[in-house]
């Protein structure tokens, strides 16, 4: 927090250098990446020390983080191809994708297969990824790659990163290093990949379903990937929808970050598009959001959609009105109550098989209705509305109104009688005198799993006063 105190000024120089100096004209991907810097440097609204990178110094802060917008080229190893899983087999990976050969590997060629590695893992954890290499292929025959490759530019997430000449392209690489608490890495179990594969097809079906979202709900592409069974040696191909260029693309978890000049992003955006109120802006994405999310559980659905993975696509129609997107990524850990699932897509519904994690499947309504609080109504909503009253563009109670209002219209779409999925949301969200808060500083610092009993960091859950019937009082 020090560092990024002292770093305010010249990493807004930087960003305004390359892009200008009004945000809400920081377009496509490339524009998008400059906002998520600007997240970096913003608190969680729940985690209370997120800005912190265990094991790393200020050197590497500044090169490899986020909030510094570098870029930096990404290292390779090499493993026989007959030990990495390819889904949809080596024509599926990106055209760029390198040879052995390109490597300075050319005796490798035709016999093994390269995986992008972050340099840090390549470099302060080399020692983790030698044994790592050891393990998939013993004798030496796995080997990390003389030369690097590819300039990238890190996302928010810091251990996802993308092509700084074609920033549509993420790759979602491990790191050791912990985020979130010391128990969190950020290696990649492969499971996790099959299971953003399985999540994108599942919604892809219900979109399918569902015609009214076919032009507001954006979904990255995740089905490609490569992994060699091994958390460390994995990669995620991320490829964003085309037609965004014109686009201001900006993840949830910046609005509320400091603007260069000092303004909240929020503000630039509300200007360009929303007449300057920046309320009518968080309106417009609460109606979006909760019709599209309710929607989801009406299914049996909630995703780990929070503020980082979910981006605003903002821009103007040909006869000038605002029009707003929603732009989703990661849906590897979606809970799926499969009973409502299968009563709404009936043949079309996928075997809970198709997910690797067994806590995807949810037992009742209650684990979707958590995530969906935990997320939803927590990071996605009522997190602006308590931010935005701090920056003082409107009372609190305006703003938990509002976010009670169209999360009431939404619910009330989904049916009303015992059992329907609206009844419900309305009886565990919206009249529950509790709400579920997440537990992560005691899951992911405090304690020990066996003691905590947390099976998921991210799904370990205390309790909380209800907001939005505070405001009802």
């Amino acid at each position: 927090m020090r560092l990024h105190e002292r770093t305010r000024e010249e990493a807004a120089e930087r960003l305004t250098a390359r892009y200008g100096n009004d945000p809400s004209r920081w377009t496509g991907c490339a524009g998008g990446l400059a906002h998520e810097a600007l997240a970096a440097r913003l608190d969680h609204p729940v985690y209370p020390t997120a800005r912190g990178r265990s094991g790393l110094d200020d050197d590497h802060v500044r090169a490899y983080a986020p909030e510094f917008h570098p870029r930096f080229p990404l290292r390779w190893v090499a493993v026989p191809e007959e030990a990495v899983t390819v889904p949809g087999g080596v024509a599926s990976l990106p055209a760029r994708w390198p040879s052995p050969a390109e490597l300075g590997l050319p005796e490798l060629s035709g016999t093994h297969l390269v995986l992008p590695v972050h340099p840090l893992t390549a470099g302060e954890s080399a020692a983790s990824l030698t044994e790592a290499l050891r393990a998939v292929a013993p004798h030496g025959r796995a080997v990390i790659a003389p030369r690097p490759y590819l300039e990238v530019v890190p996302t928010l997430s810091m251990r996802t990163v993308a092509l700084a000449d074609e920033p549509s392209l993420h790759l979602k690489l491990p790191l050791v290093t912990a985020t979130l608490g010391l128990r969190n890495r950020r290696t990649i179990k492969p499971g996790t990949l099959v299971d953003g594969a399985a999540g994108q097809r599942l919604l892809e079906t219900v979109i399918s379903r569902e015609p009214r979202f076919r032009e507001t709900i954006l979904h990255a592409d995740e089905t490609v990937y490569a992994h060699a069974g091994h958390e460390l040696l994995a990669v995620l191909c991320r490829r964003y929808p085309a037609g965004l260029d014109a686009s201001v693309v900006v993840p949830l978890a910046a609005l509320l970050s400091e603007a260069p000049g000092g303004r909240p992003l929020i503000d630039h955006l509300a200007d360009r598009f929303h007449g300057g109120d920046p309320v009518a802006l968080l309106d417009a994405v609460l109606t979006l959001l909760f019709d599209w999310q309710t929607t989801l559980f009406g299914y049996g659905i909630a995703l780990e959609s929070h503020q980082q993975n979910i981006s605003l696509v903002l821009d103007r129609t040909p006869d000038g009105r605002t029009r707003l997107r929603l732009l989703f990524k990661d849906n590897d850990g979606p809970r799926i109550d499969f009973r409502r699932l299968r009563d709404a897509l009936g043949a079309d519904a996928p075997d809970p098989a198709a997910f690797d994690d067994p806590r995807v499947p949810a037992d009742d309504d209650r684990a979707v209705t958590d995530v969906f609080t935990t997320i939803t109504l927590h990071l996605c909503a009522g997190a602006y509305a308590f931010g935005l009253a701090r920056e003082g563009r409107a009372p609190l109670n305006t703003l938990l109104t509002l976010v009670r209002d169209r999360l009431t219209e939404a619910v009330e779409r989904l049916g009303t009688r015992p059992g329907e999925p609206g009844a419900v949301l309305r009886a565990h969200v919206l009249r529950a005198p509790e709400l579920p808060v997440k537990a992560m500083v005691t899951a992911g610092t405090l304690l020990s799993k066996e003691r905590s009993g947390a099976a998921d960091i991210n799904k370990h859950y205390t309790t909380g006063p209800n907001y939005l019937r505070t405001v009802e009082r």
